[in-house]
């Protein structure tokens, strides 16, 4: 496998910003790795960091690439800086960025395709609401999506989050205080889609039972399996942390690729 940090300039974001790209690559006499004969039209999965990290995060505390080689699939791992993956009301629009700009500079940078029964996304954390969206948004467009510990409660931790440090981002995010049943809550969005007999991504979905997002996401998976939605669901014991991610972001590579 490649791997390359890649800046480049987006009209969405008016201004650079950066990725992590994992590439299968053709090779020879490599010891420990696995050659890739596939030189167009590779699988791409898009994979979104947490609030507090950046794009290089997944590559320095995970083996993603070791996975992404087993299936042969690329992986691209943007920049969300603390957007949470949305257009916010004062700031940059990193939902139009993501679902929009970002699959045509990729094309357009290296071989992937741009099938959606090619393109998965998954995330942790405020990278799993950003996945979320993004599928239940525009489901036509991905293949099969995966969350890790999840914030899919976007509507309590807006409110959760007034007269904390965090109240003044979360200001410049979202327009309104109260987000529920809106297009950045993810309940409603999901409600909206089955409703509307929407096809839908299949969804894997993880989180510890020890960590604080823990309830939420067993509320948003007991309404995916009341839907009978195409799913794996996975609850077991965990914390918000790196080794908890690792492994289901191996088991969820496996489980969109087999």
């Amino acid at each position: 496998m490649a791997q390359m940090t890649c800046h480049f300039f987006s009209d969405v974001l008016q201004k650079h910003t950066g990725m992590t790209v994992i590439i299968p690559e053709k090779t020879r006499n490599q010891y420990g790795g696995i050659n890739s004969d596939q030189q167009q039209n590779v699988p791409v999965l898009y994979l979104l960091h947490g609030f507090s990290d950046d794009h290089t995060i997944w590559s320095r505390r995970t083996s993603i690439e070791r996975y992404a080689e087993t299936h042969g699939i690329a992986v691209v791992m943007p920049d969300g800086d603390h957007s949470f993956y949305t257009d916010m009301h004062q700031g940059k629009n990193y939902f139009t960025f993501l679902t929009e700009e970002l699959p045509k500079k990729v094309a357009y940078f290296f071989p992937v395709s741009t099938a959606p029964e090619d393109t998965y996304v998954a995330g942790l954390s405020m990278g799993g609401y950003g996945a979320l969206k993004w599928a239940l948004s525009k489901p036509k467009a991905i293949h099969k999506v995966a969350s890790l510990s999840g914030a899919v409660n976007m509507a309590r931790l807006r409110k959760e989050r007034e007269g904390t440090d965090m109240a003044p981002l979360m200001d410049q995010i979202f327009a309104d205080k109260d987000i529920a049943g809106t297009s950045h809550d993810l309940f409603y969005l999901l409600r909206r889609d089955m409703n509307n007999k929407t096809d839908m991504p299949a969804i894997y979905l993880a989180c510890g039972t020890e960590d604080f997002l823990y309830d939420d996401n067993r509320r948003f998976g007991d309404i995916l399996e009341t839907y009978q939605l195409a799913s794996n669901i996975t609850f077991d014991s965990g914390t918000h942390e790196w080794g908890y991610w690792d492994r289901h972001i191996k088991a969820a590579l496996d489980w969109m690729l087999n």
